[in-house]
């Protein structure tokens, strides 16, 4: 948000000392996030408008004449088989009556495809790779593109940019001096950029936070470490139903979200007969589009799920080979902690409050960039000539209580926040060190 560059009142303020103090911690917490959190901010804002994104790089094959769907769901999948051979693994069936079904074919060198059918007669339109855009900006999101461990720098980002607000906070917190706190002062120099951070991060510090909290989910150690805790308390997906085993379950629901991952039904049964299952789907009322996952082993149940955009719209239904449903599940029957996490995913992702959320997301993403640019020209500024320009921070009691206030909760709530905080201890302490052995 705001860091000092003010004397008079700013010096004589009983809190200068744990002032200045959390100011260098709030420099560090920028230095070490703000390149990656641009990137999540600038991809993330993309990321937003998937569904525009997916329907115009697919549209030349997705978009069908409308007509009645003449022909059953079984030749949709010998139709997309036979184009490309392999697997059909799931079948998305669109709520457009000019949209065609779209069969996802794994192939047997592993690779996947898209096939595209028209459900009035089963006519191949074409043919795509998994993912496209989307799938290569989420992946740059979540920083998996450059290896699967590069999702653990995610939790780190988190954790810090929770840091960077609340450190912000503090510096923004009206004292006896003169700060932007509401307005800009509109001529350059370094009030304009220090009141422009100010105003930016005070109006947009909250939904960052939001941001980077509810991203958590998605990371290596502490999403998977909370997951399987929500779980263990029964406070994630429903009760069993009778007579089936979920404790076994490995394999991911296409689909279903965060509460649902890795609970697929064993069941057993022949090759899974599509007309069938749509029939029943049908039948149960699942709203359209729904997404029907084809287990790659027969003792795997079959499962439909409503691709929602609300959190309490989600909807689950496994099913047998022959489409004899066993279990139906719907969001009420979700335990408290998967009821929170999937409300705050789709929050995250700008589709639980339609196109306000959308847009109120959108924001936080430009005000990441514009955070960015002014603490940039802020510190280029005022840094010293041939230096890094870091707040110093008188020593004192009081000085380290204001910053493990701080600091310290997020370090325990997010490990990896933690040790990265203890590297940073350490490079501050040993870089000390060399200067003062230098100074001598």
């Amino acid at each position: 948000m705001t860091g000092p560059g003010e004397t008079g009142a700013a010096a004589a303020a009983p809190l200068s000392g744990a002032y200045r103090a959390v100011w260098r911690w709030h420099f560090h917490a920028g230095l070490l996030v703000l390149p990656f959190l641009m990137l999540m901010a600038l991809t993330g804002g993309i990321y937003l408008f998937k569904a525009e994104i997916d329907d115009w790089q697919t549209r030349s094959v997705a978009v069908v004449e409308p007509r009645p769907a003449a022909s059953a769901p079984a030749d949709w999948i010998a139709a997309a088989t036979t184009a490309v051979p392999g697997r059909a693994a799931t079948v998305l069936v669109p709520d457009r009556p000019d949209r065609a079904v779209q069969v996802t074919v794994e192939r047997p060198d592993g690779s996947q495809r898209v096939v595209f059918v028209d459900p009035a007669d089963a006519r191949v339109t074409g043919d795509r790779p998994v993912g496209g855009i989307s799938e290569t900006v989420k992946r740059l999101h979540s920083l998996v593109i450059a290896g699967p461990q590069m999702n653990l720098i995610v939790e780190v980002v988190a954790g810090w940019t929770m840091i960077l607000v609340a450190t912000g906070i503090f510096l923004w917190w009206p004292r006896k001096r003169e700060a932007g706190l509401v307005t800009v002062k509109a001529r350059a120099g370094r009030p304009f950029w220090r009141d422009l951070h100010a105003v930016t991060g005070l109006y947009a510090g909250g939904v960052i936070f939001f941001l980077a909290f509810t991203g958590m989910p998605w990371s290596a150690v502490w999403g998977d470490g909370i997951m399987g805790a929500v779980r263990e308390a029964g406070f994630g997906r429903p009760a069993a139903p009778a007579a089936q085993d979920w404790e076994h379950a490995e394999h991911a629901v296409p689909g279903a979200g965060w509460a649902m991952e890795r609970a697929a039904l064993p069941a057993s049964g022949a090759a899974p007969d599509l007309t069938a299952l749509v029939a029943s789907v049908e039948t149960a009322g699942l709203a359209k589009p729904y997404l029907i996952g084809l287990p790659a082993t027969p003792e795997r149940a079959v499962t439909a799920a409503f691709q929602n955009r609300a959190a309490e719209d989600a909807r689950l239904i496994y099913m047998a080979a022959d489409g004899r449903v066993l279990a139906d599940v719907t969001a009420d029957q979700f335990g408290v902690g998967a009821r929170a996490f999937e409300w705050g995913i789709a929050v995250h992702e700008g589709r639980q409050y339609g196109q306000v959320n959308r847009w109120i997301m959108l924001s936080a993403c430009v005000a990441v960039w514009i955070l960015a640019i002014s603490a940039l020209m802020m510190w280029w500024r005022r840094r010293p000539k041939g230096k890094l320009g870091a707040p110093t921070a008188p020593p004192g009691p009081r000085v380290r209580a204001a910053v493990l206030g701080i600091v310290i909760p997020f370090s325990i709530l997010y490990p990896l926040t933690g040790l990265s905080l203890l590297a940073v201890l350490a490079l501050d302490r040993a870089w000390r060190m060399i200067r003062r052995r230098a100074a001598t």
